[in-house]
């Protein structure tokens, strides 16, 4: 037994992504003059990250706009979980490119290259404005999808990495410490890998099924067995479709007597406003399947 509910997620944000790719792309160009330019690999490793920070919002706006398509009897999710994909792809590339600017750093501390300090201020500082510029569009939304999460992530750890490059060239340009190059891009690989973990880690949860964060089951069993005329719950099962769409299914033995007097369409509502209402993550979508005691007779194996 379940009430219908429209499958809404959370606001996609397809414009504002699609600035951020605008914006993305164009440092990107900027930074790869800049980078032959200037030697930096600081630069070039920024221009590298701005690359995949495109690939990841080109892959964000496809997400986003997959999400959109209406549920059909083939997917009758629609495309919603699309922006889950998005952003654990984004993830991962983000800590491959992470892990690589690391590595090439650490090699470049034995050999730093001349690297032209005053042109690399230049070119970090506009790279530093256009990220400024992306933060600003994606900030307000970052919170209503992984897909904004990802991009916003992404835009930020680019700003952060400009503002190494901008150091590294001060440091370099009074001091004629060249190894501050590579020092700012290890400084860049650091702050990439944390924050994709962080975001891979949810989104292989989302794909794999778990609780929803913020979402205790023995609360919500508690709760359910406090419910009148409920008399065990089994095969509770909670888990999150995408960003805003958190699910809930269970079987719910109750009293024979609901079945004869009509009372069985109430305890649904009681049910469903349960979930719905008293935990910190609300379930709109909840579908239960009341039984008689005697029904477990005949049922698979359950498990608690």
């Amino acid at each position: 037994m379940s009430h219908d509910h429209d499958h809404g997620a959370a606001s996609t944000g397809r414009g504002r992504i699609a600035i951020a790719l605008a914006i993305t792309a164009s440092v990107f160009v900027a930074e790869i003059v800049g980078a032959v330019i200037t030697g930096s690999l600081a630069l070039l490793v920024d221009a590298a990250h701005m690359l995949t920070d495109a690939g990841g919002l080109v892959i964000a706006l496809t997400a986003a706009t997959l999400a959109r398509r209406p549920a059909t009897e083939r997917r009758t999710w629609g495309w919603q979980r699309a922006e889950v994909l998005g952003a654990t792809a984004q993830a991962a590339v983000l800590l491959a490119v992470g892990v690589f600017v690391v590595i090439e750093a650490v090699r470049r501390f034995w050999e730093p290259p001349e690297i032209a300090a005053p042109e690399l201020i230049v070119f970090g500082v506009i790279g530093l404005v256009a990220n400024i510029a992306s933060i600003a569009v994606l900030a307000s939304d970052r919170a209503s999808s992984f897909t904004l999460r990802a991009a916003f992530l992404e835009v930020l750890n680019d700003a952060l990495g400009s503002v190494a490059v901008i150091v590294a060239a001060v440091v370099i340009w009074l001091t004629g410490f060249q190894a501050a190059d590579a020092i700012a891009a290890v400084l860049i690989g650091v702050l990439i890998v944390p924050r994709a973990i962080i975001l891979l880690r949810d989104t292989a949860n989302v794909l794999l099924e778990a609780t929803p964060k913020g979402l205790d089951l023995g609360a919500v069993r508690e709760h359910l067995l406090d419910v009148p005329h409920v008399q065990s719950v089994h095969d509770l099962h909670a888990t999150q479709i995408a960003t805003g769409l958190p699910v809930l299914t269970a079987h719910v033995v109750v009293d024979d007597e609901c079945f004869y007097d009509g009372h069985a369409p109430r305890m649904l509502d009681q049910l469903q406003a349960c979930v719905a209402q008293h935990f910190p993550v609300q379930i709109e979508h909840s579908t239960f399947q009341l039984e008689r005691a005697a029904h477990g007779e005949h049922e698979h194996p359950t498990h608690d």
